[in-house]
């Protein structure tokens, strides 16, 4: 009995030790069916004009269901005319798809519309790896 309880305590503590080490991943999680990459933290190094320029881009099935554009610094003028533009041109394509998308930027934004797209392939890079 005894050599039971030791051998018990020794799996829950494997199993607690396996729980600790595992990544908190806070890039993806799943919301009701779909995977969802948040950049704030994979992309906080990329900059449009003012600053980072996080999104959240909601995948299922394999293919983006929509780019939700995160609070950041950017001029309202020039992001509110890339998030026009921009926000929607990935929706329903397949995520290899849309890796290999041109997407336009918005002429007069270049630093948004560049952080945007390279915001967009950090998420589906991420998505790729970690799904």
């Amino acid at each position: 009995m005894r050599k039971l309880t030791i051998a018990a305590v020794g799996l829950m503590l494997a199993i607690t030790l396996v729980s600790a080490t595992k990544k908190d991943d806070k890039v993806m999680t799943k919301e009701n069916g779909a995977y969802v990459v948040n950049t704030t933290e994979l992309g906080k190094k990329v900059d449009g004009y003012a600053g980072p320029t996080p999104l959240k881009v909601y995948i299922r099935k394999g293919k983006i269901e929509k780019i939700e554009l995160l609070p950041n610094q950017e001029t309202p003028k020039y992001w509110n005319a890339v998030k026009k533009q921009m926000q929607n041109a990935w929706d329903g394509m397949k995520v290899e798809d849309a890796l290999k998308a041109q997407v336009d930027g918005r002429t007069g934004a270049t630093f948004s519309s560049d952080a945007l797209r390279e915001n967009v392939k950090l998420a589906l890079e991420y998505y790729k790896k970690n799904k």
